[in-house]
């Protein structure tokens, strides 16, 4: 369970050779995790609360459509609701935003009102003619127009016609106008509600041209992924031109200012406090442009340094394009992945739901109402129940992670790239299922152990907002801000173990300690990828999302009769950055998988007979040529063997 020990440690280097289960006791751990996870979704199923939930309950803690029990000190409990199987709710508009439901007594009915009723002896002529008594119980419906307390007892005149909402069997009134002081809440920054009805009626008007333009996003992205390799070069040249020319020219700007500045107050008709700001300004933008400078003359000097390890950088690309060209079903896997995370969130709010209904049923003494909670220790069944939307979508990740990660593996490691397997994405989730889930949960449940305190302190520093003072508002701020880069140091470290166990089927943690000694070996080559490398694909990202919303625009123009563009540009260029970013995110994987391998390839291969490279052709020129340039020296790899690969592990 701890970290393996240090036999395990001094392992050989052997691509995809010697297949053997890592971490099982944190597999262990995990499945235990989640059989706890279905005993919390159990648990509301078998005590009725699931039942309640999707059925109904009125505000006196009777279920709809069966016979109940009674409450203690609930007199209108313990009814037989068999044949009332719809939730009604006197005022159903009366919502509360903050506590998230209706502040209305609800009661069961056996049919919702289907037409506006304006008066009580409507109300009443309702319930004599379909049974359905709309006000309380102890009210009967001869007495609903003279009862003393039928305005309070009985629906908010007029009573919309509503409309039971399937499977969860609630009445909601078919007019949304209803909900129209929340609807306003929420438009008030327009100023005029006709500009909001204007923006609505064109975007479902161009529902087509959106959906085409989401579209064009995802083929723009897929081209993207592909064609990026072969202009990383152009990219690279680009950002390096940018650089030098906006460090230069800033730091020349700062000089001319302060030069300027100088020469001003040297001039003898200022008063003597504008000679005062004026010298301060000159001290100020000196103490700017001395900074600047020494920033821009290491900048150049980083640059000059790192320039020869920019082609690293491009030849990974290179290769990254070729492996989508072999591994296409690589840029499904956000995909999958979207669709595991989709699933598992609604498991996880519908057993949420289920945990609210849960419980003793307790009135209200304040309402009046019947509410049920959980007492003793199964009210921390909802914290454990929010680790696990925690861990086990960190664990989702992980998969893809690892998955993506055994693919490059195999790909890169497979000197006839004809041997590789038909299916190398089901291939490397085989070996991930067979081998490696324990590594998985393990490396997960680290990001999750940092993210948990996180997300505490930001919820505690949103709850104070405007209470704590300025020394702790900082204090939090920088907790969080702490936390936030351990959890991307961690997570970077957590991709490249996964890429250290998909070689050499190790532990996570002699895969992390191995992952991170390379990185440090190569740590200019890390900075190299991770800078240029990042913004590559954010300009890549840039440009999807430019030529979708320029192809909006053109599109958007040969509907005359359309005049908000607003709303419609802001849906499709979100949509297309979230899916730039999605297929990118793969692609920059993949390079940080391709780059492990190569620091290995490099570090126990140095080219000769028996230790040949598994490397790509466009990888060898970049060590050819900086063996030329005497700035490549082979490795003895610790004395360790890099064994191949074995032919029979890649089925």
């Amino acid at each position: 369970m701890g970290c393996c020990s240090s036999t395990e440690g001094k392992r050989d280097w052997k691509p995809l050779e010697e297949r053997s289960c890592t971490d099982i006791p944190w597999l262990i751990i995990y499945i235990l995790f989640c059989i706890g996870m279905a005993c919390i979704c159990g648990y509301p199923i078998v005590t009725g609360a699931a039942s309640r939930l999707v059925s109904g309950y009125d505000s006196y803690g009777n279920t709809c459509g069966r016979k109940n029990d009674p409450i203690d000190g609930v007199a209108l409990s313990g009814r037989d609701m068999t044949d009332k199987k719809y939730v009604f709710f006197l005022d159903p508009c009366n919502v509360d935003l903050i506590n998230r439901k209706v502040k209305s007594i609800a009661l069961c009915v056996s049919k919702c009102p289907n037409s506006e009723m304006k008066t009580h002896s409507e109300l009443k002529q309702f319930a004599l003619t379909n049974g359905s008594e709309l006000c309380t119980y102890d009210i009967s419906p001869t007495r609903y127009p003279s009862h003393s307390e039928r305005f309070t007892k009985c629906p908010k005149l007029p009573v919309l016609p509503s409309k039971a909402v399937p499977v969860f069997h609630r009445c909601i009134p078919v007019d949304v106008g209803c909900y129209a002081e929340f609807a306003q809440a929420f438009i008030t920054f327009v100023g005029d509600n006709s500009v909001m009805r204007r923006v609505i009626a064109g975007v479902m008007a161009s529902k087509e041209i959106i959906m085409g333009l989401c579209v064009l996003a995802l083929a723009l992205s897929l081209i993207m992924m592909v064609v990026i390799r072969y202009i990383s070069k152009v990219l690279v040249w680009i950002l390096t031109i940018l650089v030098i020319i906006g460090s230069i020219g800033g730091t020349g700007i700062l000089w001319w200012l302060y030069v300027d500045h100088r020469n001003a107050a040297n001039n003898n008709t200022l008063s003597v406090f504008g000679k005062e700001v004026a010298s301060d300004n000159v001290k100020a933008l000196l103490v700017y442009s001395i900074g600047a400078t020494i920033f821009t003359v290491v900048l150049l000097i980083v640059m000059f340094i790192m320039r020869k390890r920019v082609a690293l950088t491009i030849s990974l690309f290179h290769v990254a394009g070729k492996v989508f060209i072999h591994l296409p079903l690589l840029a499904l896997q956000p995909f999958w992945t979207f669709i595991c995370l989709m699933l598992f969130w609604v498991y996880w709010i519908a057993v949420l739901l289920f945990l609210g209904t849960s419980g003793t049923p307790i009135k209200s003494n304040s309402t009046g109402v019947v509410e049920y909670h959980m007492q003793g220790p199964f009210q921390y069944l909802v914290w454990y129940h929010a680790v696990g939307l925690i861990w086990i979508s960190e664990f989702i990740l992980a998969f893809q992670q690892m998955t993506i990660s055994g693919a490059v593996v195999t790909y890169y490691f497979t000197r006839n790239k004809s041997q590789i397997p038909a299916t190398p994405i089901l291939s490397s989730m085989g070996r991930c299922i067979r081998y490696h889930l324990g590594t998985v949960a393990k490396g997960s449940f680290i990001i999750t152990l940092v993210k948990i305190p996180r997300l505490i302190l930001t919820y505690i520093h949103s709850q104070l907002k405007g209470k704590e003072n300025a020394c702790a508002r900082c204090m939090l701020k920088a907790c969080v801000c702490c936390l936030w880069c351990l959890e991307k140091c961690l997570a970077y470290l957590n991709q490249n173990a996964y890429t250290a166990t998909a070689i050499n089927s190790t532990s996570f943690c002699t895969s992390a300690r191995e992952a991170f000694l390379i990185l440090v070996e190569n740590a200019l080559r890390v900075a190299a990828i991770n800078t240029v490398g990042d913004f590559v694909l954010f300009l890549g990202k840039v440009l999807i999302v430019s030529c979708t919303a320029f192809a909006g625009v053109l599109a958007l123009n040969y509907q005359r009769d359309y005049t908000v563009w607003v709303l419609p540009l802001l849906i499709v260029c979100l949509f297309a950055y979230l899916v730039a970013h999605c297929f990118l995110s793969v692609f920059e994987n993949v390079v940080d998988v391709l780059f492990l391998c190569f620091a290995v390839d490099t570090k126990y291969n140095d080219g000769s007979p028996g230790r040949e490279y598994f490397m790509d052709k466009a990888l060898m020129e970049y060590v050819e040529n900086s063996k030329k340039l005497g700035q490549y020296k082979p490795d003895d790899g610790d004395k360790r063997e890099m064994k191949p690969m074995a032919r029979g592990t890649l089925a």
